[in-house]
């Protein structure tokens, strides 16, 4: 059974979105439980398949049983053993937290919502666990597509905010796609360990440096690197819950790994850190992205946009991260990839939570919101300790790995914006609670409301509890997933 994990990962949501398409037609009570169903599995065998790698090494499936190059490889070794649980469990807890508000925004929709919800996982699965140059393109695709129609379906605004995103996702597309093109032309292979095997020899070559910045350009496009994020803050502020709960957290964590993919496994280390000498550069762009992410969310009055501008400074971690060139900046940064997922999901829960109770998500909204759902409000508080980098929660940790390999590196100017961007959190969260605790609850026509506790339904609040308590229990065993997978995880020649 355990062989066939890598199958079963993609192939159990593909086959559930077909019989939820159907049950949204025939029955639609049913959608729910073969979502979360397909999702179970997905995350057992996900789970499964990581402590495979840990017990025995890197796993290599074969679709059809065709060899590489010719055939479809999935490849899973440390790194991405520990995305596709990521993936699984955010994607998963998400679901189950977001029902209240899928029923309530979408009762006619039912079956079309959760249908494209489970192929965007597919998509993220499929993303994260082949070989393939080009099949990661397809699954990038069907990734973008779905996550546009999940999209659009939120307000007013999300319609016009989700077409921007689809010029933007295109783009990116098509530039990762060109990039595989050249890749291609120069290896005559798709199979990525087939093109890294091949390069060497061809490091000089002008097509080698073209796909490289194409592909490193379509996929910062991708991932809202600052200055090409543009996309992004209205696409997840305008969004329904139930979708920018899934799609905030997971898809620039998975852009951030297809990067790392394409570092360690396609172009080499010794390629994208010793013949391109670009580091110096992409560290300055991260540190600009860190800094001016921090700067746009201080700037906002809505919950979700200012979450949204948080991400992009988030992703200015982790890029800056891999680019500082050394074992301790890796490790934070792919470190990152795991604890922002979470951090991400526990504030895009919360809002879900206020949304489905006060039907808004501007600072206005939120007044003496703390006296009427405080373990909402106090689950905001550990992310908002995690996003800050107070420990014991996970997102110090990964701080501190990213500023011992700032120093390492002697990037001061990385480590000037890491600092920044935490300060600038601290002032960003303390005015939110300021606001929630502290301000008098009244609605906009002045007419007070009652200060007892109207919570959100439980099945919204044990995820978001899983979720908080888990920013708290990662931090605690950093020390073990570094050193049984992420060490593992980063090439023997980085230092």
């Amino acid at each position: 059974m355990s062989s066939q994990y890598p199958a079963l990962l993609v192939a159990t949501p593909l086959l559930a979105a077909l019989f939820i398409s159907i049950a949204g037609w025939v029955y639609k009570k049913l959608c729910f439980p073969i979502a979360v169903v397909a999702l179970s599995v997905a995350t057992y065998a996900s789970i499964g398949l990581l402590l495979r790698v840990l017990n025995e090494g890197v796993v290599h499936y074969r679709l059809g049983g065709w060899e590489p190059p010719w055939g479809i490889a999935y490849y899973v070794d440390h790194l991405n053993g520990l995305v596709l649980v990521v993936v699984c469990v955010v994607a998963l807890l998400n679901l189950i937290g977001a029902k209240k508000s899928i029923d309530q925004d979408f009762p006619d929709k039912i079956g079309p919502f959760y249908t494209l919800y489970i192929l965007m996982v597919t998509g993220l699965l499929g993303i994260v666990i082949t070989g393939d140059a080009f099949n990661l393109y397809v699954l990038l695709e069907i990734a973008a597509l779905t996550g546009y129609g999940l999209l659009a379906m939120g307000d007013k605004r999300a319609a016009l905010s989700t077409l921007n995103y689809l010029y933007m996702g295109t783009i990116g597309a098509c530039f990762y796609l060109l990039g595989v093109g050249y890749l291609y032309i120069v290896t005559g292979s798709l199979n990525m360990a087939d093109i890294a095997r091949i390069l060497p020899p061809l490091y000089e070559s002008k097509a080698v440096l073209a796909a490289f910045i194409i592909c490193m350009v379509g996929v910062w496009l991708k991932m809202a690197f600052f200055p090409l994020h543009a996309w992004l803050p209205n696409a997840y502020t305008h969004a329904p819950s139930a979708s920018s709960g899934l799609i905030a957290p997971l898809v620039t964590k998975v852009m951030i790994y297809v990067m790392i993919r394409l570092i360690f496994t396609v172009f080499t280390p010794e390629y994208a850190f010793n013949t391109l000498a670009l580091s110096n550069a992409f560290v300055w762009l991260a540190a600009i992205a860190i800094v001016m992410g921090a700067l746009f969310a201080l700037a906002e009055r809505n919950l979700k946009k200012m979450f949204s501008y948080i991400i992009i400074s988030e992703v200015g971690y982790m890029v800056g991260g891999i680019w500082l060139g050394n074992r301790a900046g890796m490790t934070g940064a792919v470190l990152h990839i795991l604890n922002d997922a979470l951090m991400t999901l526990c504030l895009f829960l919360v809002a879900s939570n206020i949304v489905y109770k006060i039907q808004g998500h501007s600072f206005d909204d939120l007044k003496g919101i703390f006296r009427k759902m405080p373990v909402t409000m106090g689950a905001l508080v550990v992310g908002a300790l995690s996003i800050i980098g107070v420990p014991p929660t996970c997102g110090f940790f990964s701080k501190w790995y990213l500023i011992s390999g700032a120093v390492q590196a002697g990037q001061y100017g990385f480590v000037a914006a890491l600092l920044f961007s935490s300060l600038v959190n601290v002032v960003l969260f303390f005015r939110v609670l300021e606001i929630a605790f502290f301000e008098p609850f009244g609605d906009h026509d002045g007419h007070g409301h009652t200060e007892s506790i109207d919570e959100a339904p439980l099945s919204m609040l044990v995820p978001l509890l899983i979720v908080a308590l888990g920013l708290v229990i990662v931090g605690v065993y950093t020390g073990d997933i570094v050193n049984l997978v992420i060490q593992f995880a980063i090439p023997r020649e980085i230092l």
